[in-house]
């Protein structure tokens, strides 16, 4: 059995910051593509997205684990020239700057594909390379409203919410890693590069694919795909259940004592629950409460019925079912302590000590990458000292916030 990676001596140059694009870096590095990140000195802002574990986020030490790390000043020729040399040398090219920024650098397609001709340039923008948007700053937040997403998903008062995780640019980072493997795919078959324009937008879009049709025929979304479905609250938590069906409505009644409910003309079927939603949540919803959420779970997974406690993360990360499938690994890094990291799906699990596993310090492998390019160490420490480059330095590292699994 052949276990080298797929994408094992693979050059990527990722010119990217936060995550979307970044996540697709990671994919890269994760099926064995050398991804060397390029940041400012200061760093990456997705470094400082939320809170702050030493110089990372919690965004940060997973969209980059794998990569090594290069501080440049981009607003200096020689920091420039650098660039330009690494996006020379590279198979794939990744950058997610307003359109325009990157041609300030001399880091644009068409500038890098004059001395790169095959490479596979990816540029992820907010709301694509025209149009009148085109040029507004976009994150997560900003097309989870602009799509349509907040609108199906509101709180009891109707006003609309954002998931409360950069859901839209995570699926990015997805779209694009496709986006690029189908484009060296490619290359392999035909011997040419591609440039491959995408937005969140674009994205947002793809992903609510269903819902956006249902609109166009006029089909109410708040009705969801049937009645009873949704998050009951019991004696100590939530459940989540979905009886709609049926078959399953009646075994649903009689389980919470309420056979009464089966044959009345209300709910008798989907479209008359769907009508009558409110009286029959109620009851349920009264139902429910008098049991613990483990007695529902129980019961509800004796009788085949879908259901899910709403767990928080804690109560995830403890279950003997997430533990025993080992769907997430604790791992150790030298700044921040343990970490608990989610198995990425068709991959082997993330270890200690692996490569694979650790995401750099600003300007981590600044020296390796750069006597990689062939300068000298003369040069390099010109380069530091006139602040060109930026060199971690493993003296002067932020103070371990990590905690011990639990």
């Amino acid at each position: 059995m052949n276990d080298e990676p797929a994408f094992a001596g693979l050059k990527v140059f990722d010119a990217s910051q936060g995550v979307a694009a970044p996540h697709c870096g990671l994919l890269l590095a994760q099926h064995g593509a050398d991804v060397v990140k390029l940041e400012p000195l200061n760093g990456d802002w997705g470094r400082v997205l939320g809170k702050s574990l030493g110089d990372y986020s919690p965004y940060s030490l997973i969209v980059n684990r794998g990569k090594r790390s290069i501080a440049l000043d981009l607003k200096t020729e020689e920091g420039r020239a650098i660039a330009q040399q690494l996006a020379a040398e590279a198979d794939v090219m990744l950058e997610n700057f307003r359109p325009g920024v990157m041609k300030r650098f001399g880091l644009d397609y068409d500038s890098v594909r004059a001395t790169n001709p095959n490479l596979v340039y990816m540029s992820l923008t907010g709301f694509g390379q025209t149009g009148p948007y085109s040029s507004r700053p976009a994150t997560d937040m900003v097309l989870q409203a602009f799509s349509g997403w907040m609108s199906i998903n509101k709180d009891p008062s109707g006003k609309p919410q954002r998931v409360n995780m950069v859901a839209i640019d995570v699926m990015s980072g997805l779209y694009a890693f496709q986006a690029v493997s189908a484009a060296l795919y490619r290359k392999a078959m035909k011997g040419v590069g591609t440039h491959i324009e995408f937005s969140l937008m674009e994205a947002a879009a793809a992903l609510q694919s269903a819902p956006v049709v249902e609109h166009h025929f006029g089909i109410n979304r708040a009705e969801g795909i049937g009645v009873p479905i949704g998050a009951f609250r019991t004696k100590d938590g939530f459940i989540n259940i979905n009886a709609r069906r049926d078959p399953v409505f009646a075994k649903f009644c009689r389980l919470i004592g309420r056979e009464d409910l089966i044959e009345d003309p209300r709910f008798k079927t989907p479209e008359a629950r769907i009508e009558n939603e409110a009286p029959l949540l109620a009851m349920i919803e009264e139902a429910i409460q008098t049991r613990t959420t483990a007695e529902w779970d129980r019961d509800l997974t004796e009788l085949d019925i879908l259901h899910a406690a709403v767990n928080d993360y804690g109560d995830y990360l403890a279950d003997g079912h997430v533990r025993e499938t080992g769907v997430v690994s604790y791992v150790e890094h030298e700044t921040v302590g343990t970490i608990p990291m989610t198995k990425i799906p068709g991959l082997p699990a993330a270890e200690s000590g692996s490569p694979l596993s650790h995401a750099p310090h600003i300007g981590e492998h600044t020296v390796e990458i750069l006597t990689g390019l062939g300068f000298s160490e003369e040069k390099i420490s010109g380069l530091c000292d006139g602040k060109i480059v930026g060199q971690y330095d493993p003296g002067k590292a932020p103070a371990n916030v990590g905690m011990a699994p639990p």
